[in-house]
């Protein structure tokens, strides 16, 4: 039996591709810091993992500038992004580098971990890295849930079939 990428079709890939196209995903910003150092990272594969103990948990592409300070323990923050932070989540899918995926948005920092996060995010979830999982290019990490802030009212960035949209838009356009 043939194993990695060897053993994967084109078709198969293809098809997971679109499948994924069709799962609607809030999506949030991963920050965190390694001394001086911020990192932000957009993504859409996250979800809440327990409430005994509090948690919840990222999939990391191996290759983002953030996997390696999350795969040395650093505390992270689960920025849930609303309907109003496209630009951000622009920005930290590859739109800008580095400091620069900062530019754009209130960016406070946890006063207990010093992690980064998004003032006016729907939510704000700072963890410590409880777990780490490795799976092909990717790195699972499951944060224990330590501080929460929440702003504003429920009205989610959602990622949906290469494009932006939210739940109040969704609802606006069937009605």
């Amino acid at each position: 039996m043939m194993q990695g990428s060897e053993a994967i079709s084109a078709e198969l890939i293809n098809g997971m591709k679109q499948a994924m196209r069709r799962l609607a995903a809030s999506v949030v910003v991963a920050t965190a810091r390694d001394g001086d150092t911020r990192y932000a990272m957009a993504a859409s594969a996250c979800t809440s993992l327990s409430m005994d103990p509090p948690s919840i948990l990222i999939c990391v592409n191996k290759s983002a500038s953030i996997y390696p300070i999350l795969n040395h323990g650093k505390d992270f923050c689960i920025n849930v992004l609303s309907g109003s932070h496209e630009a951000i989540s622009a920005a930290c899918s590859g739109g800008q580098k580095g400091e620069g995926r900062f530019a754009i948005g209130d960016w406070r920092d946890d006063p207990d971990t010093n992690v980064p996060y998004l003032r006016d995010a729907q939510a704000s979830l700072v963890c410590s890295v409880d777990d780490i999982h490795h799976y092909g290019t990717h790195g699972i990490f499951i944060g224990k849930v330590k501080r929460v802030h929440l702003h504003g009212d429920v009205y989610p960035l959602v990622y949906i079939d290469g494009r932006y949209s939210s739940v109040i838009e969704a609802a606006k356009a069937s009605a």
